[in-house]
Formats: structure tokens, sequence, C-alpha cells
């Protein structure tokens, strides 16, 4: 059973979230507005099938073995040199052409009730995707509140070291999935500094100042302030860190939509997190016929600094055999 795409449901009577075993993917997550309407706040397809055809670009999935991109997808560990798939020329992303994204993973465990849950496994052979080493992964979505989501994700080296850099990717639109774009959104980010890009959105190896710059977000900001300053828009990552901390996580971000009085918080405990406002999205038709464009919904990714395999400066994605791999997101809705 476990071998076929499904949907399933976690609902706690406030919030109501719709995952499937492909990719480990959200496909629908509504929460109630200022009173108490429940929207469907994520981009997504109303079936698997689009997700399997490859209609979805990284809609509310988990990506891996590595996150984000490796510049001219390839990598040297321990003496060896490793090529990667490059399917986002000259790149490799999100783990090749079929990372984690497009696996089948198998439901370990399902609960319902007050704080029900729903935990994937998957294990990653040597050589998948030319990176080194098995290794077995779990992932664990739980309502631990009426309106809080946890997300657990770890993954456990079983032979070889090799880096690991998990994200969830998501799209939000507080608005609704089907509301147009997020750029009236606001968004505060806790991170004073940014990792700059060269022509292919990978990071130089810098770490800059946000201060002064459209990439500032360290107080509210309305996302579309300053977009059209930065070429397709944000595709940014951030150096987390400098707000409070709750059940040991960092505080990353804070957005509102201000049609709903919708609110994310969002925590995590990884270094980094992609900024990505739907600059590639173009036309994907989605749930209930919607259509969406350029800027539908944007990613809030925590992760390891894009490219850190090859960046000796940045904190490293490498994990050994026997080591555990592990990330934290926690998902706080409210409205205001």
């Amino acid at each position: 059973m476990a071998d076929q795409p499904q949907i399933y449901e976690l609902n706690n009577g406030t919030v109501v979230v719709k995952i499937t075993n492909y990719g480990c993917t959200i496909t629908s997550l509504s929460v109630p507005d200022k009173n108490g309407k429940l929207t469907d706040v994520v981009l997504g397809f109303d079936t698997v099938e689009p997700y399997v055809k490859g209609a979805s670009p990284y809609f509310g999935c988990i990506v891996g073995r590595v996150a984000n991109r490796i510049k001219n997808g390839k990598f040297t560990l321990n003496g060896t040199e490793y090529f990667l798939p490059i399917n986002k020329p000259p790149n490799s992303l999100h783990g090749g052409f079929k990372g984690f994204d497009k696996r089948i993973w198998e439901v370990a465990e399902y609960k319902k009730g007050d704080k029900p849950s729903i935990t994937f496994k998957y294990r990653s052979s040597d050589g998948e995707e030319g990176y080194p080493g098995d290794v077995s992964v779990t992932a664990t979505y739980t309502l631990t509140s009426s309106m809080t989501m946890k997300l657990d994700m770890e993954a456990v080296p079983e032979n070889k070291a090799t880096p690991i850099n998990l994200a969830q990717h998501t799209y939000w639109n507080l608005a609704g999935h089907n509301s147009g774009n997020i750029l009236d959104h606001t968004i505060q980010i806790w991170a004073s500094e940014m990792t700059p890009v060269d022509e292919n959105t990978v990071p130089t190896g810098e770490i800059k100042p946000v201060k002064g710059t459209p990439f500032d977000f360290t107080a509210e900001k309305k996302v579309g302030l300053q977009v059209h300053e930065i070429g397709l828009g944000y595709d940014h990552s951030y150096v987390l860190g400098g707000g409070e901390e709750k059940l040991g996580l960092k505080r990353a971000a804070k957005l509102k939509d201000p049609s709903s009085s919708r609110v994310l918080n969002l925590w995590t405990n990884a270094p980094g997190m992609q900024f990505y406002t739907g600059n590639y999205v173009n036309g994907v038709v989605g749930k209930g016929g919607a259509v969406y464009n350029k800027h539908a919904g944007l990613c809030l990714e925590t992760q390891g600094f894009p490219n850190a395999i090859n960046q000796p400066n940045f904190p490293s994605v490498v994990v050994q055999p026997g080591s555990k791999y592990q990330h934290t997101m926690l998902f706080e809705f409210s409205v205001e």
C-alpha cells in the first residue's frame, strides 16, 4: 500500500493539513483567518498525479539529499570527486533529477487524535543521484497545538560521510493559494546578513550585511516594496540569528497577510533560510483550476547555506557515518 502515492490528512479541529508520501509533500494546509474562515494557504495540486508527472516546481515537498544549488554539480569529499546531475544548468539543484521530492516514502507511523502526526521514512542508496553512501531519512509532521505544525527531519549516513541538507519547500500565500500574488504580504526575517550570489544564483562565498540594501527585512516590510530592484525577485539565503529562541529553535521569519490578518511565525535550528518569491512560477494550473503565476507564493526554506560543500567558510553540511543530521521547523499560525 505504501508503495503507491496517496494523500494523508492531519486534522486537529482547527488546522487541516494534507500530505502525500510522494516527496513528503504538503499538498494543502488550511488555517482560519480573523473571522475563523478556513482557507488553504499553500500552492499545490488536488491529486498526486501532477506531482508524479513533474508539473510541480517543488510545491510543498522535502528536497534532498542536498537542497539548493551545488556549483557545477560537483564536489570533493575525503579525496574523492563526486559528479551530480546538472538539472539546473550549470548547477545541480535540490538533489538532482530524482531527488527526495520525487521518491515514494514509506509511511512508518500515522497517528490521529488531538496531536495528530505522520512519519515518513526513506532510504537513499549509495550513488543515488551521484551522492556517496547509504542514508536513512525520516520526516515527521505533527500538529503540536491548535495552530502549530512541527516538522522534524532526521538523516543518518550508514557507511560514508556525505553532504546532507534537507529543506521544506512549501510555497505560502496566507491570503489563500488562489488569491493572486504575495507582494502585499509583510515579512520580517531575523537575519542581519545574507549570502550574495553570482549570475547562476550560487553564493559567491561572501557574507554581507543586509543593512541599507533591498535585502533588509530586519524590520517588518512589504515583500513587494523593493522586489523589482533585484532582477527576477528574491532567491537568496539569509544568515539566521539575533532573535529570541523557543524550544531550542531560532526565530527565522514572521510572515503576515494584511487582507486576512493571518500570520505565520517560523522557528528553526538551521543556520540559514532561502527566501524565494516564486520567481519561476508561470501559468501552473493548481488546485480547483487556480492558475499560479510569478510571485503566487513564497518559500521560507530553512537549511544549510547553498553550495556549502564547496565553500570552506560556510557551516559544513557534511555528516559522518553514525552521526545524525537533525533539522526541526516550527510553523506557528495566528491572526493579528
